[in-house]
């Protein structure tokens, strides 16, 4: 290739890439510096003037007692829906690519309804079903007690309330998890389960020795979406379902960074908050990739 060539080649390149780049500094890079910046700052969000106090902001959300049990409010939730959803969404993904029945793809559609749903929409069913008076749940648990029972305030509760909003996030993530680990699935040659099924191999022992292995990969890349789709779905769910109550204890990462900055006019605050929630997600995504990693199983 000549001189020209090369350059015209070059030339191609820049121009391609170019709108990306654009794109990507302006609504991405851009924002993410400008957050890092404005944590650096004392600002209200709507006045003029911004007073530059350096890690002061950082200082006093170490000491923020609201805002560590917020922290502590994600955690339990990326820890549990992370472990039930994967769990669940395994397993029926092996059940309904493994065993042959009638409706398989009925199965496939009901699982995967609730992940079209909006949040608004799946706050409101669970705000119904956990209705204290004549929510489903309470009126299924009134079976079991005397006519005068009162039932459980699953989201007045402090206690109940954050696992209340666990199983909400739960329901409505199984079934995008499950589509997924179903596609990779379906590529698991049928001849390495009729090998183990010789051998004398049970169905769960082949699907911890078997389909696990040959997806580990999926499941790897799909822990990096539980982290984040954790972290976002839980700040709309909360604001649409509890309002971070009651008394902050549903409150998590972002609901907590919405409301300094802009109903505590503490904008400021808040970008300190959203710098630890993005060094917070990046470290924990690199941990889970790091200690997930293995072999890859070739067939």
């Amino acid at each position: 290739m000549n001189g020209h060539a090369k350059r015209n080649r070059s030339i191609f390149i820049v121009l391609a890439l170019a709108p990306a780049i654009i794109l990507m500094t302006i609504f991405m890079l851009y924002p993410v510096l400008s957050v890092f910046q404005m944590s650096l700052y004392r600002w209200g969000g709507y006045s003029p003037d911004k007073e530059f106090i350096g890690f002061q902001n950082f200082v006093t959300l170490a000491k923020d007692m609201n805002f560590i049990r917020a922290m502590q409010n994600t955690i339990v939730l990326i820890v549990l829906v992370t472990v039930v959803t994967l769990a669940f969404a395994l397993v029926f993904a092996a059940i309904l690519t493994r065993v042959k029945f009638k409706g398989v793809g009925l199965f496939r559609v009901i699982f995967y309804i609730p992940n079209i749903l909006s949040i608004v929409v799946i706050s409101a069913i669970f705000s119904a079903i956990y209705d204290p008076a004549q929510g489903l749940l309470n009126s299924v648990l009134r079976l079991f007690h005397p006519s005068n029972w009162q039932g459980v305030q699953w989201l007045g509760n402090e206690k109940l309330v954050i696992w209340s909003v666990a199983i909400a996030l739960i329901w409505q993530a199984i079934g995008y998890y499950m589509v997924m680990y179903m596609s990779a699935m379906a590529s698991i040659p049928e001849d390495l389960y009729e090998s183990a099924s010789l051998d004398g191999a049970t169905a769960v022992r082949q699907f911890f020795t078997i389909t696990i292995p040959l997806t580990w990969n999926t499941i790897r890349t799909t822990l990096t979406f539980f982290v984040i789709s954790t972290i976002n779905l839980s700040f709309l769910l909360v604001t649409a379902m509890t309002g971070g109550g009651p008394n902050g204890s549903t409150e998590v990462f972002l609901s907590y960074m919405y409301k300094q900055a802009n109903t505590n006019s503490a904008y400021g605050y808040g970008m300190a908050i959203g710098v630890v929630v993005f060094l917070f997600s990046f470290a924990l995504s690199a941990i889970l990739q790091g200690i997930t990693k293995r072999d890859v199983y070739e067939f």
